[in-house]
């Protein structure tokens, strides 16, 4: 899930760089999306994690 965020984070800069159009804005939208994703699955592991402790 880190690699997609991070892959789709590395596409919004260029696509930053090239100019903001549609895209760039397409893929900081998913980047976005997929970091929140990322952080919420973390804090859900880490009570998990805990839990089981």
């Amino acid at each position: 899930m880190l690699r997609w965020s991070i892959l789709f984070f590395i596409v919004a800069i260029i696509a930053a760089v090239f100019g903001f159009g549609g895209i760039a804005s397409s893929a900081a939208g998913i980047a976005k999306i997929l970091f929140f994703i990322f952080i919420v699955l973390f804090i859900v592991s880490l009570i998990f994690g805990k839990a089981r402790n």
